[in-house]
């Protein structure tokens, strides 16, 4: 079996895939390593990895590995590829293996269609073309990281300034593979007329909250002290806190009627499932706006200026950017998130490419009754405001609102690898639900179903 074996930067331009044609012919596999992380493979392991490659077809094949770290060694699982696996930042590792027949053809295909070429995205490309991709759940080679950063700089790199450039080669790659698979949509156009429901004020602040009794009081009055020249009101969803939340919650709704505190009766609730009691209870107002137990508002008129923008803009769905700051609020990079790459052409379809919309998010409460959020505690805002976005217009503002604070508290403070790749492979899995939801609404279309 002849393997042609490579070692490039991460980042490869289409130029220096056109470079390689000529010397593949007469190969049938690419062992393809990122120079940016030293890597180490057996040759009995690389033996494995071809032969499986083989047993499965495989256009596309990568591994688990074992990862060297301060002297010791750690395995290194990665997650399955699903279809929705549209992150330009999907963990293959530092070394994956192609067959070069699907690999030209790729290459072929995307100078057809992408003259010009890529920069930047051209593996990314080329990897969405691939039909047949395996994951092999098996420690196959050894790792150094040469560089290692941190989940939460990883979960911003995408809104960076300095990435624009490359996040608008990825965008592009996406939206043609979305159109070649038939997933692609349209500009959603105006949600339908608002329900004849009478709602008990214009908006809710919901706050679900479990043992928060070092932050929640500050998110209370952040909301309580919104200044608006409409009715409103604070759902508080307590899911059974045994620290002293619910103490603080019951002062606080003492001296103001605005706070509403609700307990569920199940405890099986995730972050979902306390919005789900929020809004479908007899409380919440026409519209239903986010904020975390972690965290408050940046200012008096956040809220009015969400439900402002819900009259303007006519939005079944408006999300606000934020500032990413301590527990005493000094800005953390990066800093302002405003998801700028956001347009209102093609940012529903971006959408399937990216990890997160931005916040805070507030919802017509009329539609968000008819697509509860799923219960869980990580990606259940993004699975009700991916598939609202394929739906319907989402209004923007790209001021900072909310300010979101970083602390040891946080449920997204220092993830370890195996709740990252858990939480990746859940969204993933939501894309991959809204992709196939995609395909069979533009198949009924065109059936005219």
């Amino acid at each position: 079996m002849r393997i042609f074996k490579i070692s490039t930067p991460y980042r490869t331009s289409s130029a220096s895939l056109e470079q390689l044609i000529s010397s593949l012919k007469e190969y049938d596999f690419i062992l393809w390593t990122c120079e940016e992380t030293g890597m180490e493979i057996q040759e009995s392991d690389l033996q494995r990895l071809v032969s499986i490659a083989e047993d499965c077809g495989a256009d596309m094949a990568y591994a688990d590995s074992l990862e060297r770290k301060d002297g010791r060694i750690f395995q290194h699982p990665r997650i399955d590829c699903q279809s929705g696996s549209l992150r330009d930042d999907f963990d293959f590792g530092p070394m994956v293996l192609y067959r070069v027949r699907p690999f030209l053809d790729a290459i072929s295909r995307a100078r057809e269609q992408v003259p010009e070429g890529y920069e930047f995205a051209a593996l990314y490309d080329l990897r969405l073309r691939m039909g047949n991709i395996v994951h092999v759940t098996e420690p196959l080679y050894t790792e150094s990281p040469l560089e290692a950063i941190s989940s939460e700089e990883a979960q911003f790199a995408y809104v960076k300034a300095s990435n624009r450039a490359v996040q608008l080669e990825m965008e592009k790659a996406c939206t043609l593979h979305l159109k070649r698979i038939g997933a692609y949509l349209p500009a959603p156009g105006l949600p339908p007329e608002m329900s004849r429901e009478v709602f008990p004020v214009e908006a809710s602040v919901i706050i679900p909250v479990l043992n928060r009794e070092r932050t929640i009081a500050d998110a209370v009055r952040s909301a309580l002290g919104q200044r608006t020249d409409f009715s409103f009101n604070v759902i508080v969803v307590d899911n059974h806190s045994t620290d002293g939340t619910s103490g603080i919650l019951e002062q606080i709704s003492a001296s103001d009627s605005r706070l509403v505190v609700l307990r569920p009766s199940r405890r099986d609730l995730g972050i979902g499932g306390c919005w789900n009691m929020a809004v479908q209870s007899l409380h919440c107002g026409k519209y239903a706006v986010q904020l975390d137990s972690d965290d408050i508002y940046s200012g008096e008129d956040s809220l009015s200026r969400i439900v402002s923008t819900f009259r303007e803009q006519d939005c079944a769905m408006v999300i606000g950017s934020y500032t990413i700051v301590d527990f005493s609020l000094n800005v953390l990079p990066p800093g302002l998130v405003d998801h700028r790459e956001w347009t209102s052409a093609n940012g529903h379809n971006n959408a399937l490419r990216i990890n997160g919309f931005g916040a805070p998010r507030a919802f017509r409460t009329d539609l968000l009754r008819q697509f509860p959020l799923p219960n869980v505690s990580y990606g259940e805002d993004y699975a009700a405001a991916l598939r609202i976005s394929g739906l319907y217009r989402i209004g923007r503002i790209y001021d900072s609102l909310y300010f979101c604070r970083r602390w040891g508290g946080n449920s997204d403070s220092n993830l370890s690898l195996e709740k990252l790749n858990r939480n990746n492979f859940y969204k993933d899995s939501i894309r991959t639900i809204e992709l196939k939801s995609r395909i069979l609404r533009n198949e009924y279309g065109k059936n005219g179903e």
